[in-house]
């Protein structure tokens, strides 16, 4: 996927940190007039929903510069030159210990207007333990397997879910049972 908030060729790059570049550029407004308009820009994301027989992965986790543990599913950002479903089996591996080979995109999101920026969520099925995590020094994780009612209730009702883009999604699912269903046949076959 292409971002929808794809910074103009003609930008120039005003800030380089870890993470974050911030990208200007002079935009021609309606009326004629010039006015300088920035962008974000920081390596994309790859996520997934781990699917462990009849359960779902989930984590709680902590993180060095967030006041308390949340739940989230297994994820993070893109390595240079990464793209986002080597990313996320990266990243399961790494949080979890836990691999797949039956992978599939579920939804793609441009999260921020202002931000040029993608993450891919990814539906894994059949996963397999394989290792013994390798959790940043910046994380501790806690894994978990739960069944599909609970999951939909951690990220549809805890505040704190870590992933937000795909809660909307999930709400409407709650409200649409034949689509609920559609999905838990979709994660588990």
């Amino acid at each position: 996927m292409t971002s929808k908030n794809k910074i103009p060729s003609s930008a120039k790059c005003v800030f380089k940190g870890k993470i974050f570049e911030v990208w200007q550029w002079e935009q021609k407004m309606y009326d004629g007039s010039v006015e300088i308009f920035e962008r974000i820009k920081r390596p994309n994301t790859g996520q997934v929903i781990a699917v462990v027989g009849d359960k779902i992965l989930v984590q709680t986790e902590e993180q060095p510069d967030q006041q308390q543990p949340f739940p989230s599913i297994p994820g993070g950002r893109c390595n240079e030159n990464e793209n986002p479903l080597d990313a996320a089996k990266r990243e399961l591996l790494e949080e979890t210990g836990y691999v797949s080979k039956d992978w599939g995109l579920w939804k793609e999101v441009d999260p921020v207007s202002k931000i040029e920026w993608t993450i891919s969520t990814y539906i894994a099925r059949n996963c397999t333990f394989e290792k013994a995590p390798n959790i940043d020094a910046g994380e501790k994780i806690n894994t978990r397997l739960v069944d599909f009612e609970e999951f939909m209730e951690i990220a549809t009702e805890d505040p704190l879910f870590w992933s937000p883009e795909i809660v909307l999604d999930l709400l409407r699912l709650c409200l649409e049972p034949k689509k609920k269903e559609e999905f838990r046949k979709l994660l588990f076959g």
